[in-house]
């Protein structure tokens, strides 16, 4: 998959209700649903930490600050500066959600995935891609490293098995 292809992938994941934009709303609430589904509750400081990640992330993407980001916009401003600057912590907030010991099993990992819209058999694929070494774990970098080399490059093991048909 080319680097563009990965993008729109994405985007179109963050665009949960398809009209070609994602809203703030449709954004923010991503933390939210995501800590109610991996058990944790709303004043959990985990939670408080993904929400606060996440805006910072909106606000980033949302150049024009219109509440309103379009492909284009998202095309253009993804990649891996984007990515160290403000998405990995965001996205390492979501990882923290599902245990926060730097480190998930298979269950925790494909729980995670099942919150961010893959189904279970493709998670458990990447799981496997992503433990290289076969320990039953996946690290924080690990995880974090493959979602950067997907929206940067187009390019991921992790992804290529999330996307796969299931």
């Amino acid at each position: 998959m080319d680097v563009m292809a990965a993008r729109d992938r994405v985007f179109r994941t963050l665009d949960a209700d398809g009209d070609g934009v994602i809203t703030r709303e449709e954004y923010l609430v991503r933390p939210e649903r995501a800590a109610a589904r991996l058990g944790r509750g709303v004043n959990d400081p985990l939670v408080a930490v993904a929400r606060s990640r996440h805006e910072r992330v909106y606000d980033s993407m949302d150049g024009d600050g219109d509440g309103r980001v379009t492909f284009e916009e998202y095309a253009a401003w993804a990649g891996a500066h984007t990515f160290d600057d403000v998405c990995r912590q965001a996205l390492g907030s979501l990882f923290d959600l599902a245990d926060a010991d730097g480190m998930l099993v298979r269950e925790e990992f494909t729980r995670l995935r099942e919150v961010l819209g893959n189904s279970a058999g493709n998670a458990g694929e990447a799981f496997d891609a992503l433990d290289a070494d076969g320990d039953g774990r996946v690290h924080r970098d690990e995880y974090l490293a493959a979602i950067r080399a997907f929206v940067s490059e187009g390019a991921s093991p992790m992804y290529d098995a999330l996307v796969a048909a299931p």
